[in-house]
């Protein structure tokens, strides 16, 4: 099986360094389009390569960066940033890439910035992701030696500074407009309604991309739009996907895999099934902000279209597995403490409703629950919903709490009719 994004990681050998990764092909895309094409083509092929974006959202990666502003009366400063503050519950992947193949990110950030004409770029990397920083940090180090970043990329006219800033180590700063607000120096929090590609980074046009979908980016120019198109087996969405499983499965880990693998293949074969002893119950498909799939679900393919259609979302790709011997509720009060811990406190739906959500959670699991605290919750989740908060993460953590309402209701009332959580 095909596996470009991964190729090149070998756990037991570790990551290339610049000799190594040219003698595997690497930085042959970004010559290419550097020396032979215009930005516009380059945009082009992404755009009919039905790249789509990696980090939740699944917005068209060709369409955002179309939407640079362009022309004589233009900024000419203008940013890519790659949002790499991996920080969902459950998901992993972005980490494995940059550890595993830095120089490719590098590449990858080379052609992008090259499309969209910026001359700066900067990867807001996660805190915690030491031994990616210290990779990235010696593969950038060899990028510069060797010319293929600085005034004169690939021995071209196009320059481009590439910065690596770690982050403060918050979920909210793989938000892309709180992001760039920490990048900027001052306090992560969103920026309502404000798109980045026409005032972002200190005001100026700017492109934010998750890792993952720029490392797809060299692949496309490459092996041409065909070739990536066929690597997949959905209809509306290019390429290869890394997809994750984590909980009581047989084999947890990561595979490299055609985006649009069904959820069942995934946890069967991939995984390896349930543990001994477990029963399957339901599943998170992408990461903890996402809702639970049950059973009659697991033949929707893992893409975006597919997962939007049966109530839930792609997110990250990454399954967080529910077994029929832990309890969803404890389960639950779990994702709503982080998601309570992380607020920014910038909008009262997400500063007030998760720390109510998560002392009602927490009543129940300590047998203190009472009639109505569904109701409650019913309404903290519609209230934290879409269209009410500055930005997804209440949204986000109102999808696991409101469709485990709806799929283990009888769950919930046995913790207020009987006083305890059932599962201990």
């Amino acid at each position: 099986m095909d596996r470009p994004l991964t190729q090149n990681i070998d756990p037991a050998r570790g990551p290339l360094d610049l000799k190594g990764y040219q003698r595997a092909g690497g930085y042959q895309a970004a010559g290419k389009a550097l020396r032979n094409m215009t930005p516009e083509e380059i945009i082009r092929q992404v755009t009919d390569a039905k790249l789509r974006g990696r980090g939740g959202a699944g917005f068209p990666t060709g369409r955002k960066w179309v939407g640079i502003p362009k022309g004589g009366d233009e900024p000419t400063a203008r940013y890519l940033v790659v949002n790499a503050d991996e920080m969902e519950p459950g998901s992993f992947k972005d980490r494995i890439l940059l550890e595993g193949d830095p120089h490719q990110m590098i590449e990858g950030v080379i052609i992008s910035a090259f499309a969209i004409q910026a001359h700066t770029a900067y990867i807001f990397l996660r805190g915690e992701y030491t031994y990616a920083e210290q990779r990235l940090r010696r593969a950038i180090g060899e990028a510069y030696a060797a010319g293929h970043l600085g005034p004169r990329v690939l021995d071209t006219d196009f320059r481009l500074e590439l910065h690596l800033h770690m982050s403060a180590g918050r979920y909210i700063c793989g938000e892309s407009s709180a992001l760039l607000s920490a990048l900027e120096g001052r306090r992560a929090i969103p920026r309502k309604e404000v798109r980045s590609t026409t005032t972002g980074l200190w005001g100026k046009p700017t492109v934010v991309n998750n890792v993952e979908t720029l490392y797809n980016v060299p692949h496309i120019i490459l092996r041409g739009v065909g070739d990536y198109l066929s690597l997949s087996r959905s209809a509306n969405d290019g390429g290869t996907k890394i997809y994750g499983a984590s909980g009581r499965v047989m084999h947890p880990g990561w595979w490299e895999l055609p985006m649009g693998t069904p959820l069942r293949e995934l946890l069967e074969e991939q995984a390896g099934g349930m543990c001994k002893g477990c029963g399957f119950r339901a599943l998170l498909p992408g990461g903890a902000s996402t809702e639970f799939l049950l059973e009659p679900h697991l033949d929707v393919a893992m893409d975006f279209d597919a997962l939007g259609s049966v109530g839930s979302r792609m997110g990250t790709g990454t399954l967080i597995v529910l077994d029929d011997r832990r309890c969803p509720v404890g389960m639950v009060h779990n994702l709503e403490t982080f998601f309570a811990r992380e607020s920014c406190g910038w909008c009262t739906p997400c500063r007030d409703g998760l720390p109510w959500t998560e002392s009602v959670l927490r009543a129940l699991e300590q047998g203190q629950g009472e009639d109505g605290d569904l109701e409650i919750l019913e309404q903290l989740a519609k209230r934290m919903g879409p269209g009410h908060t500055y930005c997804a993460l209440a949204p986000g953590a109102a999808e696991p709490l409101q469709s485990a309402l709806r799929y283990f209701r009888e769950d919930f009332e046995r913790h207020i009719r009987e006083r305890r959580c059932c599962y201990v």
